[in-house]
């Protein structure tokens, strides 16, 4: 009789174990597909924050008063009056030049002045004495003539010989170069011995009271350009930036051999020493958006369609961006974008995202929409624990 009994108990129990599919998706069914094992992810919530666009070039800094020292004669350099870091006012003897010839030159042409000038004396003596006889009728007034020639031709030599002296004189001031302006030498190409000549550059004077970059940049980045906007500087081979400027002055018409445009920048705040001369990196901020929607780029999923157009025959590409979030802590939802600004890692989401979504941003390349997955950090949920059923030979041997 309990054999029977027992019989008749198991069977119930593999009916009610046999019966519709449509159980398991009744409240507190079985799915087993809720326990397949899915694609290991992370995430992260979107929230809003700042995010701007920016424009980069690269400059050399260099001081915003910049003066190249040029000879205006050709001469050897005789000796060296200022070097490299030195402090020079207006005025400030930096070279000398030699001077033998030009001081013979200068000599000769005082010599010729002085007999300019008696030569001078006498003729005008003559015309004033030829003057006094013609008056009196008792020379010709061809011999009167002949003295005011004479007279004006030595007013002439006279004044040939004054320009002469004052050019001689003036070739011996330029043997000296000197500072035309306040500042700091930073550049010297000259040594004692070398030519000097007329056009060369033999020293660079700096107002070290402000500095200044010059970028060349495309049409398309000059357009976003503006006066006065936020620049960051970043000298070259630091991670960080060393200084802050403006945009002081741009130019109105491109370059027309490359096709860029000059920008030039004014550095308003230096937090670590900069030299003139260095390579930097100007960061221009063109745009900030102060609450928007950012995501960091490595979470977008490219999408590529390539169109034929049969009517002109030509292919088009359009590119989309796409992004999965989570639905619950198993589901991979997938959502289409339209994207904002961007700055450098970070992008900007203007639609098809809403801020407290939970975003996947590692694990996503091979997922679909609707995918399995598993938020990593978390537990994978389990299926129940199986019952053992006792048979009803079992039950007969242990009752035995």
């Amino acid at each position: 009789m309990i054999r029977l009994s027992l019989i008749a108990l198991f069977a119930l129990v593999l009916a009610a174990c046999s019966g519709n599919s449509s159980d398991s998706q009744r409240p507190g069914g079985f799915d087993p597909s809720m326990f397949q094992r899915g694609t290991s992810v992370q995430v992260t919530d979107i929230s809003r924050s700042s995010i701007s666009e920016i424009v980069r070039g690269f400059g050399t800094i260099q001081a915003q008063d910049q003066v190249r020292v040029s000879p205006q004669i050709s001469e050897r350099v005789s000796s060296i009056h200022a070097d490299l870091g030195d402090t020079v006012q207006v005025g400030t003897k930096l070279a000398q030049l030699r001077d033998v010839t030009i001081l013979d030159q200068v000599r000769r042409d005082e010599r010729q002045l002085e007999q300019a000038r008696s030569a001078v004396s006498r003729d005008s003596l003559e015309f004033t004495r030829a003057q006094t006889l013609f008056d009196r009728n008792l020379i010709s007034s061809s011999e009167m003539e002949a003295s005011r020639v004479s007279y004006l031709n030595a007013q002439a030599q006279y004044e040939s010989a004054r320009a002469a002296l004052t050019q001689s004189r003036e070739n011996l001031a330029f043997t000296e170069v000197r500072s035309p302006v306040n500042g700091v030498v930073t550049r010297r190409s000259i040594s004692p011995g070398d030519l000097a000549s007329v056009g060369t550059v033999i020293y660079e004077i700096s107002n070290l009271a402000g500095y200044e970059i010059r970028l060349f940049l495309p049409l398309q980045d000059r357009r976003r350009v503006r006066l006065n906007q936020t620049v960051d500087i970043r000298l070259s081979g630091e991670a960080h930036h060393s200084a802050r400027g403006v945009v002081s002055r741009i130019s109105p018409g491109l370059d027309p051999v490359t096709g860029l445009a000059e920008i030039v920048i004014s550095l308003t705040e230096m937090r670590d020493l900069i030299l003139p001369g260095s390579l930097a990196e100007a960061s221009i901020v063109v745009q900030t958006n102060p609450e928007s929607l950012v995501i960091p780029r490595n979470a977008l999923v490219e999408n590529v369609q390539t169109i034929l157009d049969p009517e002109t025959n030509t292919i088009r590409i359009n590119r989309g961006f796409n992004a999965f979030v989570t639905q619950g802590d198993s589901i991979a939802v997938l959502r289409e974008l339209e994207l904002g600004l961007q700055q450098g890692d970070r992008v900007e989401v203007v639609s098809g995202l809403n801020e407290g979504d939970r975003l996947i941003v590692t694990g996503q390349a091979g997922l679909e929409d609707n995918s399995r997955i598993r938020v990593a950090g978390t537990r994978a949920p389990q299926p129940p624990r199986e019952i053992p059923i006792t048979t009803a030979s079992d039950t007969t041997a242990s009752d035995e």
